[in-house]
């Protein structure tokens, strides 16, 4: 019983957790394509969002509402991709979990008739079990649909600013 506890732990591990081998690489900017959706946090912790145009060496220039801008490389923390890939696939995933949480609530909360002389049991054990599955797989849709699913592209990790400064 232990090693399938462990087993089911260990695959259950997500593997965004993982990610690239080296995010603090300027030149994972590279993989960026002009007009992708981009969101750059600062050394400062001030967030930009907008389309990527390109990167040089020492900077990286973005377009946002008020036009083109320019970040220095040493001032830029990380840059995500900002996607929507799966929005569809954790929609119906999570929708498909509040599905059978919902079912298994509504089961176990159904009180049986006791009473012999009046009993209105409509449904029985079925109505509450579908209204629970029905219930939980819009909240599970709705909170599936919300997920982001953003792409970590460039991040400069702890070693480097210790080193920096």
């Amino acid at each position: 019983m232990r090693k399938l506890l462990f087993l089911i732990c260990v695959l259950g591990i997500p593997l965004r957790f993982v990610g690239p081998a080296n995010q603090a690489s300027w030149a994972n900017l590279s993989a960026l394509q002009a007009g992708q959706k981009i969101q750059i946090v600062e050394m400062n912790s001030n967030k930009h969002s907008g389309t990527f145009v390109g990167f040089s060496d020492t900077a990286m220039s973005y377009q946002e509402s008020a036009g083109e801008q320019t970040i220095r490389k040493q001032n830029v923390r990380s840059v995500k991709l900002m996607k929507n890939k799966h929005r569809l696939r954790n929609t119906l995933v999570l929708g498909g979990a509040g599905a059978g949480v919902g079912a298994g609530i509504g089961a176990a909360t159904y009180p049986p008739c006791f009473s012999p002389s009046f009993c209105l049991d409509i449904g029985g054990r079925a109505l509450p079990t579908a209204i629970g599955a029905a219930v939980g797989f819009v909240g599970g849709a709705v909170a599936g649909a919300l997920l982001p699913s953003h792409k970590m592209i460039y991040r400069v990790n702890s070693q480097q600013l210790a080193s920096d400064h």
